[in-house]
């Protein structure tokens, strides 16, 4: 062999060595991109689904998953009239607490649900539920889990009437945050065009 050949040879590998190297630094920058973005919409979640999972990979991989999924919803606000309705019923389940804690906490279950369905959540199982909250909700769904927490052991006769308003102030906070209203779409046209004259 010439020695200009093993030159050449040796440049080649190395360009090849520098351009690997150059594409793990890459990929590595966007790994820790989808990490940091994951992290900061996710919040708690994240540490959640990172220690039930048992390690990151896990985790990322199930929350993208979550965000594709509930992307392919048609998750829409309430309407103003729609979000009233809901806000009253929360007002007098939670006036019949007093006098039926258990029954105003099966009202405020079956409320959230039926506010999730309004919403355009799937019913499925609990835990795919909560997952679908997480996605746009990461600050309260673990309100929601500890919600229901207490209606299972309610449902064992192994809660106290502290236990029940502890699980209606958790569906409240769920409650409130699913209780998004869509903007009025007339008023805010109305009110543009009269700034434009």
């Amino acid at each position: 062999m010439t020695p200009e050949l093993d030159t050449s040879t040796i440049a080649v590998l190395v360009i090849l060595a520098v351009l690997a190297l150059l594409a793990l630094v890459a990929w590595a920058r966007q790994r820790r991109s989808v990490s940091e973005r994951l992290q900061q919409r996710f919040g708690p979640e994240y540490t959640r689904a990172v220690h039930d999972l048992g390690s990151r990979e896990k985790a990322e991989a199930e929350l993208l998953a979550r965000q594709r999924r509930v992307a392919r919803l048609h998750i829409k606000p309430l309407a103003p009239a729609d979000a009233a309705h809901y806000a009253n019923e929360w007002k007098q389940l939670q006036g019949r607490f007093v006098d039926s804690p258990r029954g105003a906490l099966v009202e405020a279950d079956r409320l959230v649900r039926e506010l999730m369905l309004q919403r355009g959540y799937p019913m499925g199982d609990f835990e795919r539920r909560a997952a679908d909250i997480s996605v746009d909700h990461p600050a309260v769904v673990d309100h929601y889990r500890v919600a229901h927490d207490i209606v299972l052991r309610d449902q064992r006769e192994a809660t106290d009437t502290e236990d029940l308003r502890k699980a209606l102030v958790h569906y409240r906070a769920l409650f409130d945050e699913l209780l998004e209203v869509a903007p009025d779409t007339r008023h805010h046209t109305t009110r543009h065009m009269e700034a434009r004259s």
